[in-house]
């Protein structure tokens, strides 16, 4: 189905559900945003914090992961209404863990330059 045919796929879910699917997205975007925010600024303010490959390294990667987070909340977003429009079981989604093991090494990493420095 692209993507402008499945809004009309199937019957209008419950509002309440659509807008607690909306609130979701919404925080996948949120956390995105924060991981961003972060990545911009380890490059622009820990100059000496670590060798300048490194903060950069880290700082792409954070900002890799929110740019990756932005289009899988959508996708996700999209997915879920698509399944309540057709009375389906809602999908499961494996960013979650990815995030969470993402988020962890960039906070050892950030730590173990922490200690070092």
């Amino acid at each position: 189905m692209n993507d402008f045919n499945w809004r009309k796929a199937g019957e209008d879910p419950d509002y309440r559900f659509t807008l607690a699917n909306e609130r979701t997205f919404l925080a996948w975007v949120r956390t995105a945003l924060a991981i961003l925010a972060a990545g911009v600024l380890l490059d622009q303010f820990s100059k000496n914090f670590a060798s300048e490959v490194v903060v950069f390294t880290i700082a792409v990667g954070l900002c890799m992961l929110a740019a990756t987070l932005f289009v899988v909340a959508y996708v996700h977003w999209r997915n879920v209404e698509l399944a309540m429009r057709l009375n389906k079981t809602l999908p499961q989604s494996p960013v979650l863990g990815v995030v969470s093991v993402a988020g962890m090494i960039a906070s050892i990493t950030l730590v173990a330059l922490l200690i070092v420095s």
